[in-house]
């Protein structure tokens, strides 16, 4: 007899089931690349479906690029390691240099000098394209700017990148 055992709205917490289950995974693995504690990286994680869940509009659920665009917010909200995980590194290495043996002749210490020389915007699409596996269009809807703008920094972002690491063009590879 008791109605408050009973779910007010079914519908939202099944649509937020849904999103939960379809992008946790995603969201994790972004805020694993800014930050290597993985208790902060949960509670990380915890604040961004708690904001999915108080903004959550079963009509329009959130998707990753919204779900990504607020794990930034909290990202850039705390003091974290000024330094990217080994497995962000390694992400961007395999990005850059493929499965070729010229792969092994580069070190962690070289990638993480050639990220250096990049602006911070560069550096993010190299890291949303790398590691968060984004295409050009999802990261043209996270960064809120056209897709011509972000292929275009990608493009200059992977340049330089090459260059630095001694990859330019092809000619000496």
């Amino acid at each position: 007899m008791n109605d408050r055992s009973e779910d007010p709205n079914p519908l939202r917490d099944e649509v937020f089931i849904r999103v939960f289950d379809e992008h946790w995974a995603a969201v994790r693995h972004h805020i694993e690349g800014v930050v290597a504690d993985d208790q902060e990286v949960t509670e990380i994680v915890s604040e961004v479906f708690l904001s999915a869940w108080t903004r959550l509009r079963p009509v329009r659920p959130p998707g990753r690029v919204w779900l990504l665009r607020v794990a930034d917010r909290h990202l850039r909200a705390r003091v974290g390691p000024k330094s990217m995980p080994h497995s962000a590194l390694e992400a961007v290495h395999q990005g850059v240099f493929g499965e070729d043996e010229e792969s092994g002749r580069q070190g962690r210490f070289e990638v993480i000098r050639a990220l250096g020389v990049l602006t911070q915007e560069q550096r993010r699409i190299i890291m949303l394209t790398y590691w968060d596996g984004l295409a050009v269009g999802e990261i043209a809807q996270l960064l809120r700017a056209s897709e011509f703008r972000v292929r275009k920094r990608l493009s200059r972002a992977q340049d330089r990148l090459r260059a630095e690491l001694g990859l330019g063009g092809g000619d000496d590879g």
